[in-house]
């Protein structure tokens, strides 16, 4: 018989407490263990298997990727952070700062990326000298338990207690969850919006990420072929697993016609009419995604829509024609699969309405991204929409969550701030699983006069 979840919890309690007394340099070593446990080839050809044998989501070499190059990059970003003791002294403000743990974590993590998210959220958590307790999707439960059976060796490798790293027990229920996010000091969330809303009501501190639902504007100015190519290798990438994909491609006028030729030279299939409304009747029942789709390559959804590709053997993306938004237009939203809405708009402004309208149905808060080579237009996004970030003439999915060419931290958990309804806006990273301490010491006064602060103010508007 499996420990309960409060057994578990207060074995990661006697581990952290044990492991928080270990120095930087210990730390590190402790993730960079854990990081091997992925980056080793042999490992992660075996658990990429693993992971759609589990799951039956996605493919077994982009997972190999994915899990390559998101764990080398976290690596990157913690190697040489520091996490322990003081981080930073600021002496002409008298200001030192001390981060602390936060204790035992509780972490969601989805089936779409069985391996990565668990990875990424355990090498964040140690790196701040905390446990954590997995809570997997019961679809990703087996490979999950393989992956931490491989994580406790690793920690047991540099002397490190085996319980800061755990899972909940099979078989996983929503009732344990529930339990776990109750007891632990932290809750990380990623995967369905059920889990992060029951992460934010579960009266402990959580951090939890956005749906997705990415909108990608292609505007007359873009380089065309390089956008084609980005925007389908992006969404082709794991079958679309990722909350990055792109979903709906608003395209100006001027280039319609000629982006979706540039699709169409990549691998993109557009759907006639008659097939769109057979895949549409495939894809959703009742409103809802069809698990069968979720994941899967174009070519078998085509099939199973009755949709012939038979003379068409290199397709990789299914094309859909859209105009409007909401429940009643399910393909403006959120895809999970190598299917790909099209809009056309009139000019700039008619593209940035046309996002606006398929943010205020689904995906508010994520990103957005642009093809174009008017610098201005990228910021305009940012000032207009309501997204968190603007990925500019970059692959989407490889963008949004970090990349050796871009600055953003590694991570797969997208915070989405207040228009998603999450506490964060930024990439989840190990600052969050971190407790911040501030000594406070006294320095010369700066003593100021209302004079000195609203002169100003008074020579404007008066007293």
């Amino acid at each position: 018989m499996g420990s309960t979840v409060g057994e578990l919890v207060a074995s990661a309690r006697r581990a952290q407490a044990e492991y928080e007394k270990w120095n930087q340099q210990q730390i590190d070593d402790v993730v960079a263990a854990i990081a091997w446990t992925i980056l080793e080839p042999e490992s992660n050809r075996y658990l990429s298997q693993r992971a759609v044998e589990d799951t039956g989501l996605g493919d077994v070499d982009d997972k190999f990727q994915k899990n390559y190059r998101k764990t080398l990059g976290l690596l990157r970003d913690l190697t040489g952070a520091p996490s322990v003791g003081i981080i930073s002294e600021d002496r002409e403000r008298g200001i030192i700062e001390i981060a602390r743990p936060v204790g035992v974590v509780g972490a969601i993590t989805p089936s779409t990326n069985p391996v990565a998210t668990p990875t990424n959220k355990v090498m964040n958590a140690l790196k701040g000298c905390n446990a954590i307790i997995l809570a997997p999707s019961p679809r990703g439960e087996a490979v999950c338990g393989e992956l931490v059976a491989l994580f406790q060796q690793a920690l047991k490798k540099v002397g490190a207690p085996e319980a800061l790293v755990q899972k909940l027990p099979c078989p996983i229920n929503k009732a344990d969850t529930e339990t776990l996010m109750r007891e632990v000091d932290l809750v990380v969330a990623t995967g369905s919006q059920n889990n992060i809303r029951s992460a934010y009501s579960s009266g402990t501190p959580a951090v939890g990420v956005g749906a997705g639902n990415v909108s990608v504007i292609v505007d007359e100015t873009a380089d065309l072929a390089a956008a084609a190519e980005q925007i389908i290798a992006s969404k082709t990438f794991d079958n679309a697993t990722s909350c990055s994909s792109e979903n709906s491609v608003v395209a100006l006028d001027q280039v319609y016609d000629a982006l979706v030729t540039a699709l169409e030279s990549q691998g993109a299939k557009m759907l006639t009419a008659d097939e769109q409304e057979s895949l549409q009747q495939l894809m959703w029942t009742d409103g809802k995604l069809n698990p069968a789709v979720i994941a899967q390559p174009a070519r078998e959804i085509a099939k199973r829509a009755g949709i012939h590709c038979e003379a068409d053997p290199g397709i990789k993306v299914l094309l859909v024609r859209e105009s409007k938004t909401g429940p009643a237009h399910p393909f403006s939203g959120e895809k999970l699969c190598p299917v790909l809405t099209l809009y056309r708009a009139g000019d700039f402004d008619a593209a940035l309405a046309q996002v606006a309208r398929i943010y205020d149905y689904q995906g508010a808060g994520h990103s957005v991204g642009i093809h174009t080579s008017d610098e201005k237009r990228a910021m305009r996004i940012a000032l207009e929409l309501p997204t968190c970030r603007v990925i500019v003439n970059q692959a989407h999915c490889f963008a949004t969550g970090g990349s050796f060419d871009n600055a953003l931290p590694f991570s797969l958990s997208m915070g989405c701030g207040s228009w998603g309804g999450n506490s964060i806006s930024d990439n989840m990273n190990y600052r969050h699983y971190l407790n911040t301490v501030r000594v406070v010491s006294r320095i010369p006064a700066q003593v100021v006069s209302p004079e000195d602060l609203l002169g100003d103010y008074w020579a404007r508007y008066g007293k």
